[in-house]
This record gives structure tokens, sequence and C-alpha cells, in this order.
């Protein structure tokens, strides 16, 4: 088994990617290969290793993308030309129920390849738990049963009785049993033969007021629950258009969703956000849309990077722009600063970092006083330890050169006035410095012609996305944008038709405007930020304030509204 990769047979889950187990997402983080089918979350491939090799062998329930038969195979393959890496198989709700789990392991048995199994959260469970559906209750039902709606052609027993040619009516299940078993019964996989089942249960002797509801898409952002009984089943299945993936639950049971659904009840339950924040900053905002019942699509559109040593930048009016014309800033300079301004949570954490790695700490600030734009960096500033002395109540960059240039004046007014040595206001200026990225507009030094600029971090585009996060994005419901760049580069992946050149033959219509996509709707912090969103396009809605909390409030109130 030396020669070989090790391959795990992940259970997803339904699809909540709150869902997949700590096991799982400990294995994905750290795969060279993903096989991942339909059912897979996108929110869950978001967690994989971004160098592992995709594959999708997504199965719809009439047309198998890849042959099982095929994808046992290439389980082994992979095994074998990653030896002694990590293959992951991951597969929607628990591999061993309905998965054809079992099949994979025993391919894999026989070519030799170590395996290991992870389970996962079954749909047979969850999906009615997410609709407030308990499959066992006191008093109600003292057992629940798992039955396959849908079984391979060469599985099929036909019925003796039978003469129609409905391939429903060759499942091999004990309708009889079934009829007369006091549990609740909940059918995977059985949409398109449920018109069957339903007829033969109640041919045995099911009761045809047995409750019984269809979970379509259970525990996404699209999930929808269609209240039934046996006898109503087939017509209320055309009448509501119910699609697969979907399961079928019957029993008493089924009326406590009535009264306990609690995810329809969330602000943001049906939704799908695209966080386009950095990697590292996307987390909280996720959390908190998640809590609220989004399913949230981490997709960074710039990542960013913090520079060995921090560059003076040349400034707005030089004559050359030449970056490599600025030159390497040197800490002991700090002294001659009074004001040190920061305009991003990157900037600080970038600026702390090269405080260090040039030898000193957090003493060299005595004395100065801090400069933040706004709640977010104040907050971040205050993780080191530092509080601020001046945030603009305008959390921009305009408003913290324009809240600057009046301490400066202030300054000056106080030398006129003879309480200080004489000194001029260019001087004053002089002393102040700014702390910012490569990115960074020219406004804080038009407003500040005399402050010295610190390039402390670079910001760099994401060149492309997977396909399978394309196809994500461009089912979302809104894009989330924090910055101007990250909205300019989304603009730029998204909806330039580009794919990755894994995907380039898959012919599809390519994006060239919000208009010619979904979604058009794009939520902002910032006045800058929605300007950008609105030159290409795209419908907003702006925080009131340059926060998350925010933003967060507004996302709830604009959904709300449009209930």
């Amino acid at each position: 088994m030396s020669g070989f990769g090790k391959v795990y047979l992940i259970g997803a889950g339904p699809g909540d990617p709150g869902l997949l187990t700590l096991r799982g997402k400990e294995i994905i983080e750290k795969a060279d290969v993903v096989v991942y089918d339909r059912l897979v979350s996108p929110a869950i491939l978001g967690f994989c290793n971004p160098k592992a090799k995709m594959v999708d062998v997504g199965k719809m329930p009439t047309h198998h993308k890849v042959k099982q038969s095929e994808i046992n195979k290439l389980l082994v393959q992979f095994a074998g030309e990653f030896p002694g890496g990590v293959i992951a198989r991951l597969k929607g709700g628990d591999p061993f129920v309905f998965g054809r789990g079992g099949e994979e392991a025993l391919e894999l048995v026989a070519a030799g390849v170590e395996f290991e199994v992870v389970p996962g959260i079954t749909s047979a469970i969850s999906v009615p738990a997410y609709a407030g559906i308990p499959v066992s209750h006191r008093g109600i039902a003292t057992s629940f049963h798992i039955i396959t709606g849908h079984e391979k052609v060469d599985e099929r027993v036909c019925h003796p009785e039978s003469k129609a040619k409905d391939p429903g009516q060759n499942l091999s299940l004990d309708f009889d049993a079934l009829a007369h078993c006091p549990g609740t019964l909940i059918f995977l996989m059985g949409i398109a033969n449920m018109d069957f089942i339903a007829k033969r249960l109640m041919d045995c002797g099911k009761d045809p007021k047995t409750p019984l509801a269809f979970i379509e898409k259970g525990t996404t952002p699209y999930q929808r629950t269609v209240m039934a009984t046996l006898e109503t089943a087939a017509e209320t299945l055309v009448r509501e258009n119910v699609t697969a993936p979907a399961i079928t639950i019957m029993g008493g049971v089924v009326e406590l969703g009535k009264s306990l659904a609690w995810k329809k009840n969330l602000p943001l339950s049906g939704k799908r956000l695209v966080v386009t924040r950095a990697a590292k900053q996307a987390s909280g905002i996720s959390a908190r849309l998640t809590a609220l019942g989004a399913e949230v699509i981490e997709t960074p559109m710039i990542e960013t990077k913090t520079l060995d040593c921090p560059l003076i930048a040349c400034h707005p009016e030089s004559k050359t722009k030449d970056p490599d014309q600025n030159c390497f800033a040197d800490f002991n300079s700090l002294v001659n600063f009074d004001i040190l301004a920061f305009t991003s949570t990157n900037g600080v954490e970038s600026f702390f970092r090269q405080l260090l790695a040039s030898g000193r700490d957090i003493r060299e600030l005595a004395g100065k006083n801090i400069a933040s734009v706004g709640k977010i960096t104040e907050k971040k500033l205050l993780e080191y330890g530092i509080r601020c002395d001046y945030v603009p109540e305008d959390h921009t960059g305009e408003g913290l050169g324009r809240l600057l240039r009046d301490v400066v004046n202030k300054e000056e007014r106080v030398i006129l006035s003879g309480e200080r040595s004489s000194e001029s206001k260019d001087l004053i200026e002089s002393r102040i410095l700014l702390l910012q990225g490569n990115l960074a507009d020219d406004t804080l030094l038009k407003l500040l012609p005399q402050a010295t600029r610190w390039v402390v971090y670079e910001t760099l585009p994401v060149a492309e996305l997977p396909e399978w996060k394309r196809e994500a994005v461009e089912s979302a419901d809104a894009i989330v944008f924090a910055s101007t760049s990250a909205v300019e580069n989304f603009c730029s992946v998204i909806l330039s038709g580009e794919r990755s050149s894994e995907s380039k033959d898959l012919n599809r219509e390519s994006l060239t405007t919000p208009a010619s996509c979904s979604p058009r709707l794009a939520f902002c912090i910032g006045r800058m930020t929605e300007s950008a969103a609105r030159k290409h396009g795209f419908e907003t809605v702006t925080s009131d304030e340059t926060t998350m909390d925010s933003l967060v409030k507004k996302i709830v109130e604009h959904y709300k509204k449009e209930s």
C-alpha cells in the first residue's frame, strides 16, 4: 500500500456547510485531490485545499456525469498518481446511506488501496430537523425507517401483479410491511416514483390521510417544505412542481412541522451571499450572515501581503510615478512623526509585523497620537493595546484627511497666538505619517501634501476562480463588497467571461455586465465602494456606517422589506 495515496470516503452532509464534520473539514483542507458530487455545497468546497485537483463527478437523477464504475476506478487511479497523498471522495449526506460508498470501498480493497470512512450527517434525519419535523416523537413515532425510492434497473424486482411499464412499479420494496409500520417513513430519491409508492402503500392498507411532507433542497438556502397527505401526494407533486433533490417523510410527526419550523424564520433564510473580503478578514462577517440563515460563499477577490520593509511612496505631484523610485523607510525616522494615521486593518497588522521584525516594539509609539479611518481599524488597533486619538465621523479617507487637516490648522492657530515657538503649518503637517497599502488613492496626500506616506502592504488581485466557485457566484442572490479594489477585481474576473483552462470547453455564455447575469445586487461598505459598484451597473445597498455591524444590519433590513 506504500505505493498509493490514502482515500477518504467523506460524508459532506446534506448541504449546510455547518453540518460538515470536523474530521471531514480537516481532511479536505489538506487533500491533494477532491472528487466531489453535485450535492456538495459550494460553501463546503470552499474549505478545500486551494491547490487540490478538483474533480466534479456530479450525478443528476436522470443523467450520470460520470458513471459509478468510472468513479470507482478514478479513486484507484488518483491513489496511484499521488503516492503518499490524500485523496478525498466527498459525497453528499453519508457515504454508507444510499451513497454507494460501499461499492467504492470494495473497489479500493480489491486494488490494495488504504481507505478511511468519515461518516456524514444523513439528509434523512437532518433535512426534516431543518423543517421542524422530528423523525421520532414521544406518543407519535417510536421508530423511523429510511427507504430508497430509487433503484438501479438491474436491482428492480417486478411486482407479480404489475402490468404497467412505470419503472417505479419495479421497486423491490415490501409495501405491505411498510404500510403497517407504525413508525415514520422517510424516502430518499423517491420523487420520480412517489405516485406509485403512494398508491401501493394505500393499496396495502396505509391510511390515505397520513400526513406527508416533501422537503426540497433541504438545509440549503433554497429549502422548501410542501405539505400533503398520502392520497394527495401525486397531485401535490405536480401542482407545486417539487423537484429533486428532495426527501419524502410520512407519519404523524409531519404535523409538528407546522409549529416547529425554525429555519424559515431566520431573516436571511433562503439567501446565498458572496463575500469578497480577503480570506483572513471574511470569517467575521461570514459567521454573522450564516447565523442569520444565509449560505455564504467566501470568494476573496484580493489578497494582501505584508512587505518586508515599508516603502516611502512617491508624492502624487511627483514627476515620476515609477514604483521603483520608492525607497525603503527607516524605522529610526519614527521619531520625526507626531501622528500615525492608519487607513485599514491590513495597514495595522502589517505595520506592527514590520516593527517587530525590525527589532523594535510598541514602545516606539510612546507620546505619539494615533489616527484611524474608522471603527473597524480602531478596533484592530485596540487589539495591539493602542487607543486612537482621532477617528473621523465620516469613516473615509477624505473624512480622515479633513480631520487631520483641522488638527493641523488648530496647531497653527496655537503657534500664531504665540503660545508655542514659531513653527510653520507645513512643518506640523510633515510630522504626520500615513500607513497604507500600495493601491491606496491619493486622497489623503492631496489633503495633507506635506505628510509622509509609507506603503506597508501590497494588494494582489485574484487572477481566476475555479469553475465550481464561478457557478456558485453566478447563482447567488447578492455580492458583499467592502472595498473598491474588490469591486474592480470582481468585475475583471467574473464579468469578463474568462474561464480557467480546465473549463474553456464548456462553451458557456460570456458575462460582460451585471445586467447579463445574477446577482445584480451589491451590498457595500462606504460611498467609494458604492460608487465603484454602480459604475459597473450593480444595484447597491450601502451601510449607514463603515462597519460590518452596520452592513449586516442593512442586509437584514433590505430582505425584511423585500419579504
